[in-house]
């Protein structure tokens, strides 16, 4: 009893710290993943096989780890070094996309595609956020597309506050979609032993239909701002050209080979058995190869500081499954459902959504996928993929609402302010909170329909 007790002030006092930003967030979680090995497990405890268990770090050298020989699930307990070897990987692939032009060449083709005209400016560049945000962290996503709007907007003069507002909501639907969207998503795969083409078909679904809804929204939401004071004249030819983003040609076109690999080792690990682990391992490799003279430049632009975030992360929250406290929530929402499955789905959606628009989503995934796990087995008809999908997309989604409730919003309005473009609480939830709740409908809707 007292080492649920002390489990769970750890997890209380992690999460105020990192709702306040007084301290750097994988400070936060490290530190008090600390505390749990020490206080709840040493301590309290006396298990050592509770440390080994949440330090997960045999998993790494098992087969299966690798390479799925059979139909054995990573384990939801501890440490995921799935997540965090896949993770690493990407973001290496991403920097070494970005220091070839990758992305300011795309956004710039894009534009010129449409013939820089505002409204079609304006849905493709939601359009293309969505679609990148499936394949590529919804972070760099917004990085480079809020800068490159920004761009725009002062050579085309329209303001770029609502092609970023909405970038960075599609860029948070799109993450939906896929398992490598979004870090909920890739917590939820890795721990359950989902394939891309589980949440492509699922997720995914849901995010398509939901996206064609979400560009009417905001369209009759912002057509106002998109058309601005008239027509302008503009100089087309005096606009820089596409090309002239790319860096190195050689390091472009092995950049976009190496993303085009990734996308397909991804979307058939299912059928190779490859895990994402590896996937990971692999593209971070092949990169680092073919990068040899800036290796160390891409090295020190990984965000290394989320990695650790994670790490930490998954400590605190394996004390809460290691004392039972996770079991004891799951009891408590069956009960409060009273056995409905639908009810249990709702639930779970809509409480998912309101936490993650004010508390970091990330940590409220990891914390509910024992839950959910936990009420799979125990109340009859509640099929765990179903709920997976649920919690999926309440923790995807739900961080849109607000400006702090997923790190894109903080990038997004973060590049608005300082290019003079800055974005209040008022103006952004004026806009996102209605196209929260209206895809939120829509999920609820669609996984009603479909599962239950």
């Amino acid at each position: 009893m007292t080492a649920a007790i002390l489990a769970v002030i750890i997890f209380v006092v992690m999460f105020l710290l990192i709702i306040t930003e007084k301290f750097e967030r994988h400070i936060v979680t490290l530190t008090c993943g600390v505390l749990t090995l020490v206080l709840v497990f040493g301590l309290c405890m006396h298990s050592v096989g509770a440390i080994k268990d949440t330090l997960n770090v045999h998993s790494i050298f098992t087969l299966d780890f690798w390479y799925h020989s059979g139909d054995a699930v990573e384990s939801s307990s501890g440490i995921n070094w799935a997540t965090i070897i896949f993770i690493a990987g990407m973001m290496i692939m991403v920097e070494g996309m970005a220091k070839a032009g990758f992305f300011r060449w795309l956004c710039m083709r894009l534009a010129k595609i449409v013939n820089y005209k505002k409204t079609a400016l304006f849905i493709a560049f939601m359009v293309m956020s969505a679609i990148l945000a499936m394949f590529i962290d919804s972070i760099t996503v917004i990085l480079f597309l809020a800068a490159v709007t920004v761009e725009l907007a002062q050579l085309l003069k329209f303001n770029p506050i609502p092609m970023i507002l909405t970038e960075v909501f599609c860029a948070n639907l799109g993450g939906s979609a896929t398992m490598c969207g979004d870090p909920p998503n890739i917590i939820i795969g890795t721990s359950l032993g989902y394939s891309f083409g589980d949440f492509i078909s699922n997720t995914g679904l849901i995010a398509g239909i939901a996206l064609i809804v979400i560009v009417i929204y905001f369209y009759f939401a912002f057509r106002k701002e998109i058309k601005g004071n008239g027509k302008t004249d503009i100089d087309i030819s005096s606009l820089p050209k596409p090309e002239d983003a790319i860096t190195n040609k050689k390091s472009f076109v092995i950049s976009c080979v190496i993303f085009m690999l990734a996308v397909v080792l991804l979307i058939t690990h299912a059928q190779t058995h490859l895990t994402v682990a590896f996937i990971g391992l692999f593209i971070a490799i092949i990169t680092i190869l073919t990068s040899l003279g800036c290796v160390g430049e891409i090295m020190r632009k990984v965000d290394y500081k989320t990695l650790l975030f994670f790490i930490g992360l998954f400590v605190v929250v394996g004390g809460l499954e290691e004392t039972g406290v996770l079991k004891v929530v799951a009891d408590f929402i069956g009960m409060i459902s009273g056995g409905s499955v639908m009810l249990m789905i709702a639930i779970i959606i809509w409480v998912s959504a309101i936490a993650s628009a004010f508390v970091d989503n990330i940590p409220f995934a990891a914390t509910m996928i024992p839950v959910i796990t936990s009420l799979s087995q125990a109340v009859p008809g509640a099929d765990l993929r179903v709920l997976a999908w649920a919690l999926s997309m309440g923790t995807d989604i739900g961080g849109s609402a607000t400006p702090i409730g997923a790190s894109a919003n903080v990038v997004g309005t973060s590049v608005a302010a300082k290019s003079g473009y800055p974005v209040g609480w008022g103006t952004y939830c004026k806009k996102a909170v209605p196209a929260t709740v209206l895809v939120l409908v829509v999920s609820t809707i669609c996984i009603f329909v479909r599962y239950c």
